[in-house]
Order: structure tokens, then C-alpha cells, then sequence
């Protein structure tokens, strides 16, 4: 009877030692599924924006008074600006949601960006504090290159207990942690404000802002682990950084297109081309059809251009006698924007001809303004158009084609109202992309910007990699030269 027992208890035993194999095998197969699956692959690219789906209404984005940023009086549970420096600041925003950016941002002193707008730091604070007041950047022509403005604001948003923006990237305050290392000078605005020498001024403010960025990034050790190449530099209006970038020129660049670059310093394979802001109002609720906007073809801007903007004057000869063409002078001063926004509204094509730069804004306000684009630039560079196709809202014609007796205003006549219609409708769409707002929404030009430089990341990255292969052999000669070294008291 007792080997009986013993026997049942043993059999009871070997089951309940299997059963408990068996659960544990299940749940140490269920851990590893989900561990696997929460670490894929980043996707930077929400191709949900590119959808055909209607956009939402867009703010008035223009250079009016209307477009001045508000204060953020809505965003609660205040931190105070002492609270950010590294290791003692929580990013609030979801670090974990598909596709987001970590971008960590030099802590430069506010002569170099927020100074510029007239802001004065409070107990020796870097950054403003936005949640309050947002200094205000100034109007006119300075704000079509306004990008790095934008930009700095999102990152300071992503900081804020309640973040309004639509985090499409955040600030880390390690590094090592980051995708990318932003330099935050507002290099267009030091070009606008500084790049005149008064008489008792040895040296342009705007030279010397640049040498200082450049002694200051140079030393930093974030710069010389990469070489440089996983920073990001804005440099949008054409004439900011011209010394510098010869400097800097392993980084990043955001820019409005490739005109003044040599192809070393600048190219489409390492940089960013990011939309100008554009300077007419937004056509909000739009209803205007093709027979209700009376003027086939518009123009309107400086018409006697050097290099490459040489074809705005033989196009004027060609198209001014034509009746049912606007193409004339003007100019942001007096009522010109004004002017520009109503003859783009009421106009079924915007010319966009190439001026000094292969760009202008000229493609944003008819973009903001349903007019279809007719672009006559050959070495112009688009932004996003990895993944936009801007056959599908724009007519391309090359110079040697426009320049052909009756060619451009022929080829505009055949195309049809539906052909027009279709293509009015697909700038509806994707007018969204080209907005710049604070706080930035989804799909708008910041998010946007943000998810062109991440496109760019894994390429960055390669190259980087690929640079250390043979770091074990360099000589310290060598690795001398390519660092440059510290110079702490440079300011």
C-alpha cells in the first residue's frame, strides 16, 4: 500500500513538473514575441500624410500682424527654465511614438538666436520661457527664411509638461542618445540685421556671430566624435553662413535650394531643402472655380534678375501683350502683399521663374493660394520630394522651352478646366505641408522638416560608421589634424 502511494505521488509529481514546464515555455515565448515586436525598425515617414483626404483649415501664415505668435496661457503645471539642464529634466512628450525624432540642442547663448528678436534672457536663462511670451519674430521678408525660428520653438515644446505641438521631435538632453545635434543660430535673421558694417565697426556683426558659432561647435565633443556630419545647421536664406559653411560643411544643412553651394559643401544626398514661408494669405475656404478666376497666367516681382533670373525679362517681352496675362513689377513695400494675394486668388496659373537663386518664395504663395504653378527653373531642388510628387499640382517647362516664341502661353491654353481642376484640388491637399505655425500640427512644414532631416539619418549614420573603420590605425598626427581643439573662453 505504501509503494502504492509513493508510486501515485511520484506520477503526480512528473505531471505537475511538465505542467509547469510547459506554462513557462508558453510565457518565455510570449515575452520574447513582444519584446521583438516593440523594437522593430523605426519608420520616420508617416505616408498617412500623403494621403488624398481633405487638409484642415490652415491659419492665415501671412507676414500681417495677424500672424503673431500668442502665448502659450493654456499650458499648465509651469517649469521653470532653471529646471532644464541635463539629467534634471523629463521629456513629457512620447519618446516611444513611431517615427519620433530625438534631437539634442546646443544650449547657445541667446545672442545667437533669441536675442536677435530683441529678447532679453531673466536670471541668465538661455531660452524664453514660451509659455508666456513668445518673442516675436519680425515681419516682411525676413520671415519667408523664418525656419529655424519654427524649429527651435517645436524643440522647446517638446519640453513642456503639456506638450502642444504634434512631436515629431523632442529635445534630449545626452547626446549619445540623440539622432541628430542641432545648432540653434537664426543665421537668416543675423544676414537681414547684421550684414551691413556701420563706420565705427571694425567687422560685420553677422562675420562675427559666424566665427563664433563656428569656434563654439568645433570644440564641442559631439562634434568631433562624428566629424560633424550628424548636426544640423539652418542656412535658409541664400546669403546666411557664407563663411561658415566652408567650416562646417560635414553637417547637415537646411536650406532653400543648392544656388550659391558648391556641390561639396551642399547636395541633395546629406541636406534638407524646407519650404519658405510663404508671404500671401492662405486661401481659407476656398470656392473659387476655374471660370471664376478671370487672369490665366500671373506674375508679379522683380523682373530685371542677374544669373539664372535672366529669363524673367525675356518672358516679360513674350507674355506682356497677351490679355489675359499679369505680368508686371512689384514688390513686398506699400500694398504688395496685399496686391499678390488677390491677383494669385483670382489667377488659374503663378508663373515661378528663377531669380538670382533657383528658388523663391513666389512657389509657396501660389502654392498657400491654389494657383497651379507654372516653374520655369531648371536646377531648382523641392522640398520633400522623395516623397511628393509635384507633377500632380505643378507644370514643369524648361528655359529653352519657355523662351520659344508662343510655347509657355500655348501650353498653359491646352490644359483643360478639368485637367486644372484636379490639379487645384491636389493643392488643397498639400498646402498643409508648406504652413509653419506655433504649435506645429500634424503635417504641417515643421513636422514635415523634421521628418525629411529623419529620412536623412540612416545615411548619416553609414557614413559615420563607415568613417571609423580604420580609427585604430590614424596616427596621432593625423587625428590632430581632423580635431579641432577646445577654446572655452572664445566668447
Amino acid at each position: 500500500m505504501g509503494e502504492r502511494n509513493a508510486s501515485s505521488f511520484g506520477f503526480i509529481s512528473r505531471n505537475f513538473l511538465f505542467f509547469l514546464l510547459a506554462i513557462t515555455s508558453i510565457l518565455f515565448s510570449l515575452s520574447w514575441f513582444f519584446v521583438l515586436r516593440s523594437t522593430g525598425s523605426p519608420h520616420f515617414v508617416d505616408h498617412s500624410l500623403l494621403s488624398n483626404s481633405a487638409p484642415p483649415s490652415v491659419i492665415d501664415n501671412g507676414s500681417s500682424k495677424e500672424s503673431k505668435p500668442k502665448s502659450l496661457d493654456h499650458v499648465k503645471n509651469s517649469v521653470q527654465e532653471e529646471e532644464l539642464p541635463q539629467k534634471k529634466k523629463d521629456i513629457k512628450c512620447n519618446k516611444n511614438k513611431k517615427g519620433v525624432l530625438k534631437v539634442y540642442m546646443y544650449d547657445l547663448p541667446p545672442q545667437f538666436h533669441f536675442e536677435l528678436l530683441d529678447w532679453k534672457s531673466q536670471g541668465g536663462s538661455v531660452w524664453p520661457d514660451i509659455r508666456t511670451r513668445i518673442p516675436h519674430y519680425p515681419g516682411g521678408l525676413n520671415l519667408q527664411h523664418s525656419i529655424e525660428y519654427w524649429l527651435t520653438l517645436d524643440l522647446l515644446a517638446s519640453e513642456l509638461p503639456d506638450n502642444p505641438s504634434a512631436c515629431g521631435a523632442i529635445r534630449v538632453h545626452n547626446s549619445s542618445g540623440a539622432d541628430i545635434i542641432f545648432v540653434p543660430f537664426f543665421s537668416s535673421l543675423s544676414y537681414n540685421k547684421y550684414s551691413k558694417k556701420s563706420p565705427q565697426q571694425n567687422k560685420i556683426n553677422n562675420k562675427v556671430l559666424q566665427e563664433k558659432v563656428v569656434r563654439f561647435v568645433t570644440s564641442q565633443e559631439e562634434w568631433k566624435r562624428s566629424g560633424g556630419r550628424d548636426h544640423l545647421i539652418v542656412a535658409h536664406h541664400p546669403n546666411s553662413m557664407l563663411d561658415a559653411r566652408t567650416k562646417l560643411w560635414p553637417a547637415m544643412f537646411i536650406l532653400a535650394d543648392f544656388g550659391r553651394y558648391p556641390p561639396h559643401i551642399a547636395n541633395v544626398d546629406k541636406d534638407v531643402i524646407a519650404p519658405y514661408k510663404h508671404m500671401v494669405k492662405s486661401y481659407v475656404n476656398d470656392t473659387s472655380e476655374f471660370d471664376s478666376r478671370p487672369i490665366l497666367l500671373y506674375f508679379q516681382g522683380a523682373i530685371y534678375r542677374k544669373d539664372g533670373g535672366s529669363v524673367r525679362q525675356e518672358l516679360f517681352y513674350l507674355l506682356k501683350d497677351e490679355k489675359d496675362v499679369h505680368f508686371s513689377f512689384g514688390s513686398v513695400q506699400k500694398n504688395g502683399i496685399h496686391q499678390a494675394s488677390q491677383g494669385m486668388h483670382s489667377s488659374k496659373f503663378c508663373l515661378n521663374i528663377a531669380g538670382d537663386t533657383p528658388s523663391s518664395n513666389r512657389l509657396f504663395d501660389a502654392i498657400a493660394s491654389h494657383c497651379v504653378p507654372v516653374i520655369i527653373s531648371d536646377e531648382i531642388e523641392l522640398p520633400y520630394e522623395d516623397i511628393l510628387d509635384y507633377s500632380e499640382f505643378c507644370i514643369f517647362v524648361r528655359t529653352s522651352d519657355a523662351v520659344k516664341g508662343n510655347f509657355l502661353i500655348n501650353l498653359v491654353r491646352n490644359i483643360k478646366k478639368d485637367e486644372w481642376t484636379h490639379m487645384r484640388d491636389r493643392l488643397k491637399e498639400v498646402q498643409r505641408f508648406f504652413e509653419f505655425q506655433f504649435p506645429s500640427k500634424e503635417g504641417d512644414a515643421v513636422q514635415m522638416i523634421w521628418q525629411a532631416v529623419a529620412r536623412k539619418v540612416p545615411a548619416m549614420r553609414r557614413n559615420i560608421h563607415k568613417s571609423r573603420r580604420f580609427a585604430r590605425t590614424v596616427t596621432g598626427k593625423e587625428e590632430g589634424l581632423k580635431l579641432i581643439p577646445s577654446q572655452p573662453n572664445f566668447w
